[in-house]
């Protein structure tokens, strides 16, 4: 059998048109926003010179992110897909527009350098309330796309492309940063957003699946609750990376890491942010070929255990190189429950209810995620960056040890 028929039969979601375009929308999606987030927290943090600014970034992002979460889910359900994905991306780009602008010399001169950091952060809660209606879209377009038997495969070409996204992005804030100045690095972020604007009308428009009758809103979003709640393998899943990655993430601290720690570049600073991407790249690679189907439970708790001793190391390190490393091999591990964690949600969540199941998974994501950016930022401030990440490492063992006890159904899940 020819490499291309191997791939093919390993990889039949990349053979639907729709799918490739929705993978265009993803990657360059996520490559401005990760670009637009590294060099927001490489610009606060050289105006303030605060470790709680850089925490505050992240709780500005997640309180409306979470705080829409459930409402946002229901809009999508009752709304067609694409339609809803591109609103996200318009909004997303004259978002960009405001932070190129509020960020400028000429903006921060006439209105003040702290009204220009007030203004950043109105842009970054809007962005957490764009983010609450693009995390259910995604998901739920993706699932209009593809047979059921493929969903799997989809998830990880989808992980691959977040990871790509999150890997470029920070490593091209870091070059341009390093090389021109923060400025440009924003106008370049403006310009990306223009290509998934393109691409998202590649793809057709979708039927709504609506149930005959049609609910209350309280109602709707009572109904995605409980579904999550009373499924033992979502829950237990969602649960797992919110706290792993909530206790032990360190990413709001990098700037720290790179100017006061280990004292190096700018350029250095954004390979450091894009580390934990290539690392998950490396990982997913392998899962195209190699696809996660037995004990997948049981690899994805080992692989989160990894990530925790991952984050310990970095935080003792004092080695750039060895920081690096410690950054790749924990977005190698984190890969895996990204990768597990879509193909749970993909197998286990009802058409109808794809957007509102989306909306709490985007609830514990960006918990774990922006939430735990403010965690460190707190815990940095009150212990020092260094006890912080390795406290932090210490809690996500805890975790992993607790759910491994509770969650029988997550233990023993198998793809296949």
């Amino acid at each position: 059998m020819s490499f291309f028929s191997t791939f093919r039969q390993k990889n039949p979601s990349l053979f639907h048109r729709e799918f490739r375009w929705y993978l265009v929308v993803r990657f360059f999606l996520l490559v401005a926003l990760f670009m637009q987030s590294t060099t927001v927290f490489y610009w606060i943090y050289d105006v303030t010179e605060s470790k709680l600014q850089l925490g505050l970034i992240g709780l500005a992002e997640v309180i409306p992110a979470v705080g829409m979460s459930l409402l946002s889910g229901h809009i999508v359900d009752q709304s067609e897909k694409r339609k809803s994905l591109l609103l996200c991306l318009l909004a997303y780009f004259f978002m960009a527009i405001g932070v190129l602008l509020f960020t400028s010399p000429s903006i921060t001169s006439s209105i003040g350098l702290q009204n220009s950091i007030y203004a950043v952060f109105g842009l970054i809660f809007i962005g957490g309330i764009i983010r609450s209606f693009v995390s259910p879209s995604n998901f739920a377009l993706m699932g209009l796309l593809l047979p059921k038997e493929e969903y799997a495969n989809a998830a990880s070409w989808s992980s691959m492309s977040w990871q790509l996204g999150g890997t470029i992005g920070p490593m091209l804030a870091g070059m341009v940063i390093g090389l021109c100045d923060v400025h440009l690095s924003f106008q370049i972020v403006v310009g990306l957003l223009l290509i998934p604007l393109f691409a998202i009308f590649q793809i057709s428009k979708k039927p709504i699946v609506k149930k005959d009758k049609k609910e209350p809103i309280l109602l709707s979003i009572q109904e995605g609750l409980n579904f999550v709640f009373k499924t033992p393998i979502i829950l237990g899943a969602l649960a797992l990376d919110l706290f792993s990655v909530l206790l032990g993430g360190a990413m709001a601290l990098l700037p720290v890491f790179q100017r006061d720690i280990l004292k190096v570049s700018e350029f250095d600073f954004g390979l450091m942010r894009s580390a934990p991407g290539l690392g998950a790249i490396i990982t997913i690679s392998i899962l195209a070929f190699l696809p996660l189907k037995k004990q997948a439970g049981k690899k994805l708790f080992l692989c989160v255990a990894g990530f925790g001793l991952s984050m310990i190391v970095f935080g003792l390190s004092k080695n750039f190189y060895l920081s690096i490393i410690m950054l790749v091999v924990s977005g190698m591990l984190d890969a895996v429950s990204v990768v597990i964690r879509g193909i749970i949600l993909q197998l286990y969540t009802p058409e109808h209810m794809r957007g509102r199941v989306a909306s709490v998974n985007t609830m514990f994501i960006s918990s774990s995620n922006e939430l735990g950016d403010f965690e460190s930022g707190l815990m940095a401030h009150w212990l020092g960056p260094v006890r912080a990440v390795v406290v932090g490492g210490m809690l996500t063992l805890g975790v992993v040890a607790f759910t491994f006890y509770k969650s029988p159904h997550l233990r023993k899940f198998e793809v296949e």
